[in-house]
Order: C-alpha cells, then structure tokens, then sequence
C-alpha cells in the first residue's frame, strides 16, 4: 500500500512539472517599470479592450498562458524573466513617458507610435544598450533630441516623426554605426546637417526648419544610402555632382527649399547610377534644365515643378521618354520657351508619360494634351522675362 501511494505521488509530481509554470517569474524591478508607465498614463485614455487595459498586476508579466492579462504590449525573454519588447497598440494612451524605462535593460523593442503622449524624450533612454528599435512616431513630445541617445550603440531604427520636437540635430549623430533607417520628419528641428551615421540605407528630415547647404562632409562614407527625403525644409545653396553620385542612391526628395542652382555641368561616368526618381520641385533653382540628368539609365522619375528654368526643354528628355524609361515629368511653374519636342504628344512612346509641361512659356503646346495643362503664362509676362521676345 505504501509503495501504491508513493508511485502516486510520484505521477502527480511529475504531471504538475509538466504544466505550464505560472509563478512569478519577471525581474521585480521590470514589474516595477510596467506599473509605473501605466501610471503615468491618464485613466480616462487606457481602455477596457487595450492592451494596457489588460495589464493586472495581480498576474506575472512574462507567466504562460496568457489569457486575461498582459495579453498585448509586452514580450519577455525565452525564461519570462525579463522584458524585451514594449510595443503599445495605437488607441491615443495620453501621459508622459517615464524615465524608469531605462531600467528595462534587455529591451531591444520600444514602440510608443500612435499615441498622445507629451513632454519631453527622457534622456535616460541612453541606458537601453540592446536597444535596436525605437518609435516614438506620432504623439505629442516636445524639446530636443537628447544627445545622450547617441550612444545606443544597438540601434537600427529611430523614428521620431509627427512630434513638435526642436532645436538642433545631435552633433554625434554619427556615432549610431548600426542605424540603417532614421525618421524624424515633421518636427519642428533646426540647423544645418551634422555627419550622418555612416550605414544608413534611409533617412526621412523632411517638413522641418533644417537650414544651410548640402555638404559632404554630411554625407561622407554613405555607401549604402538609398533613400532621401529632405523636403519642405529651408535649405539653400546648389545642389552639387557628389549629391547624385552617392553611389546606393535611388530615389531622393529635396523638394520645397530654397536651393538655387543644380551643379552638374561635369557630372561624369552616370551608367552605374541606381538613380530613380529626382524631386527638385519648389525650389528657387535658376538656369537651363540640366541635360546631364537624362543620362541616368534608370530615372523614371523627375520633378523640377516651380522653378526658374528657362530655354527649351531637351531634346534628350524627349529621347529618355521615347525608350519607356522615363515615365514621369513634371517641369511646370517654370519659364521654359520653345516648342517642346513633337514625341511628347503623339500616340507613341510620348504619350505614356505622366506630367505636365503647363504655366510656362512654351509655344505650340496643344491644348487637347494633359501635357500642357495648366496653361501658358500670360504672353506679357514670358516677354518680360525674355527681354521683350518669349522664343529664342
């Protein structure tokens, strides 16, 4: 009888082994953080069905099954002991971000995006040294970006973008070597460009009050960069041969600015460029359009919409159109005369471009084509700018 009862302690022993264990698992210091970022959240924003809704305290964080509690925003190492990812779901939680999160040292995931928190970025975030990705995207937060974030060495995407964020763009930047994409778009940032960290693939600073001229030196060892939006900001000067010759570059934005000029007249060897598609629209750009930029074998793409170009449009852009490269074209808002190359508007290979050729000065611009609209400037104003004559 004995022997019985200690086989059947045995068996029960080894089925409660087998269960899923439930008791309390997490580092208490990471608990610690989980209920004070929860408690900096007003009330009234977290609902019942969010994730943070679901957070009870009287239930471990990282303990398996999960079924009513935790049952979203957090993820925990393979030994539930400690937290690594922090991802809140987009329902407008509105608080401050707490400082203490720094202490969720093995994190490698924060994303707040989505959401209505405010005040400043905190500083301590520094402390996170395994973190890879941090989006703040979309909320409220205001101040600088704290120069201490630089030394997230294990950072591979930052996203800041939609803030009221402000100042200038942290000198040491280029100290985040492992940061492959970095938004931080529609801020309220100022300055010229630091040195840029060195792998980027893509970088997004548009709709900021960013100032100053395009230098290398900003953009010195990208060698693998091929995404730049940089537009709607307040940037002066000309753009330069070295800019489109960043040698990943496919596409870039540097719309809206006040650039001046497009420095290409000795542009060199183009066959190896990945060059795609080039906004330079709404700037102040002066001049003859660049010819130079029809040899880059794969533009399909140009925009240089609302300048101050004038002389005729090139016989070489028709050429790029013609072999179904080119598949857009925007050279409205501008001072072009002449008569634009017939191709553009035959039922050929001319007439699968998207664009417009309109507000210029072009004669013999047919009226039946979407080409040409909008229409024509006024005749007084072409010969005001032509010295009395509007054809060369």
């Amino acid at each position: 009888m004995l022997n019985l009862l200690l086989l059947l302690l045995l068996c029960l022993s080894s089925f409660l082994s087998s269960l899923p264990q439930v008791q309390s698992a997490t580092l208490p210091s990471d608990i610690y953080v989980l209920k004070a970022l929860k408690a900096s959240i007003k009330p009234n924003s977290i609902s019942p069905w969010s994730c943070l809704g679901s957070w009870n305290f009287s239930i471990d964080p990282c303990s398996l099954p999960r079924r009513t509690s935790f049952i979203c925003g957090v993820s925990c190492s393979p030994d539930s002991t400690r937290v690594t990812s922090l991802v809140l779901d987009p329902v407008r939680y509105s608080g401050t971000l707490t400082p203490l999160i720094s202490q969720l040292t093995q994190l490698t995931q924060l994303d707040l995006s989505e959401n209505s928190f405010y005040g400043p970025i905190p500083s301590s975030l520094s402390s996170l040294a395994k973190l890879e990705t941090l989006s703040l995207r979309s909320n409220f937060f205001t101040g600088t970006i704290p120069s201490s974030l630089t030394k997230l060495a294990s950072l591979v995407s930052l996203d800041f973008s939609n803030n009221a964020l402000t100042g200038l763009l942290p000198v040491t930047l280029s100290s985040l070597s492992g940061l492959t994409t970095m938004d931080l778009s529609f801020n309220k940032l100022t300055g010229s460009l630091p040195k840029l960290p060195p792998n980027l693939v893509n970088l997004a600073l548009k709709a900021n009050s960013l100032s100053g001229s395009l230098s290398p030196s900003s953009f010195q060892g990208l060698t693998q960069l091929e995404v730049v939006e940089l537009g709607a900001n307040r940037f002066t000067g000309a753009v330069q041969a070295w800019f489109f010759l960043i040698p990943s570059l496919q596409q870039f934005d540097l719309s809206n600015n006040s650039f001046t000029s497009i420095e290409i007249q000795k542009l060199g060897n183009t066959k190896n460029s990945n060059l795609v598609a080039v906004d330079l629209g709404f700037n102040r750009i002066e001049g003859y359009l660049p010819v130079n930029l029809a040899t880059f074998p794969q533009m399909a793409s140009l925009t240089l919409r609302y300048n101050r170009f004038r002389g005729p449009i090139p016989w070489e852009y028709y050429k790029k159109v013609s072999n179904q490269s080119l598949r857009r074209l925007f050279l409205d808002g501008n001072f072009l005369n002449g008569k634009p190359p017939a191709g553009f508007f035959s039922t050929g290979s001319g007439s699968s471009v998207a664009g417009s050729f309109g507000y210029n000065c072009l004669e013999s611009c047919p009226a039946s084509s979407q080409l040409c609209l909008p229409s024509q400037k006024p005749t007084s104003v072409c010969r005001k700018v032509y010295g009395g004559r509007t054809s060369p």
